[in-house]
Protein backbone atom coordinates (compact mmCIF):
# COMPACT_ATOMS: atom_id res chain seq x y z
CA UNK A 1 0.00 0.00 0.00
CA UNK A 2 1.07 3.28 -0.82
CA UNK A 3 1.85 6.18 1.69
CA UNK A 4 0.61 9.45 1.57
CA UNK A 5 3.75 11.09 0.22
CA UNK A 6 3.91 8.14 -2.41
CA UNK A 7 0.70 9.13 -3.41
CA UNK A 8 1.35 12.82 -3.94
CA UNK A 9 4.27 11.54 -6.00
CA UNK A 10 2.47 9.23 -8.36
CA UNK A 11 -0.59 11.83 -8.52
CA UNK A 12 2.39 14.68 -10.26
CA UNK A 13 3.73 11.47 -12.47
CA UNK A 14 -0.36 11.22 -13.28
CA UNK A 15 0.04 14.52 -15.09
CA UNK A 16 2.96 13.63 -17.13
CA UNK A 17 2.07 10.61 -17.99
CA UNK A 18 0.40 7.51 -18.44
CA UNK A 19 0.45 5.56 -14.92
CA UNK A 20 1.48 1.92 -15.23
CA UNK A 21 -1.24 -0.98 -14.09
CA UNK A 22 0.69 -1.69 -10.96
CA UNK A 23 0.79 2.29 -10.25
CA UNK A 24 -2.93 2.83 -11.14
CA UNK A 25 -4.15 -0.30 -8.95
CA UNK A 26 -1.96 1.05 -6.06
CA UNK A 27 -3.51 4.76 -6.25
CA UNK A 28 -6.84 3.78 -6.43
CA UNK A 29 -6.82 1.78 -3.56
CA UNK A 30 -5.10 4.31 -1.39
CA UNK A 31 -7.68 7.23 -2.73
CA UNK A 32 -10.39 4.81 -1.40
CA UNK A 33 -9.27 4.84 1.97
CA UNK A 34 -7.59 8.46 2.21
CA UNK A 35 -10.04 11.57 1.41
CA UNK A 36 -6.81 13.86 2.11
CA UNK A 37 -5.19 12.28 -0.90
CA UNK A 38 -8.55 12.08 -2.73
CA UNK A 39 -8.57 15.92 -2.26
CA UNK A 40 -5.33 16.24 -3.25
CA UNK A 41 -5.58 14.87 -6.35
CA UNK A 42 -8.38 16.41 -7.39
CA UNK A 43 -6.68 20.06 -6.29
CA UNK A 44 -3.60 18.97 -8.67
CA UNK A 45 -6.37 18.58 -11.73
CA UNK A 46 -7.60 21.66 -10.94
CA UNK A 47 -4.65 24.12 -11.11
CA UNK A 48 -3.71 22.15 -13.84
CA UNK A 49 -6.76 22.69 -15.69
CA UNK A 50 -6.29 26.28 -14.76
CA UNK A 51 -2.84 26.69 -15.34
CA UNK A 52 -3.44 25.10 -19.35
CA UNK A 53 -6.62 27.47 -19.72
CA UNK A 54 -4.20 30.43 -18.36
CA UNK A 55 -1.54 29.33 -20.73
CA UNK A 56 -4.15 29.47 -23.72
CA UNK A 57 -5.14 32.77 -22.81
CA UNK A 58 -8.43 31.60 -21.67
CA UNK A 59 -10.17 32.42 -18.55
CA UNK A 60 -11.91 30.12 -16.43
CA UNK A 61 -14.80 31.26 -14.06
CA UNK A 62 -15.33 34.56 -15.43
CA UNK A 63 -18.84 35.54 -15.84
CA UNK A 64 -20.48 36.92 -18.97
CA UNK A 65 -20.49 40.04 -19.53
CA UNK A 66 -23.71 41.73 -19.18
CA UNK A 67 -25.65 43.97 -21.29
CA UNK A 68 -26.42 47.57 -20.82
CA UNK A 69 -29.82 48.20 -20.42
CA UNK A 70 -30.30 45.08 -18.86
CA UNK A 71 -31.96 46.48 -15.21
CA UNK A 72 -28.96 45.09 -13.48
CA UNK A 73 -26.74 46.99 -11.83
Amino acid sequence: MLSCKQVTEVCSAELERPLKLGEQMSLKAHLMMCSGCTNYRRQMKTLRQVMQAYAEGKAIGEPPPTEQGDGRS
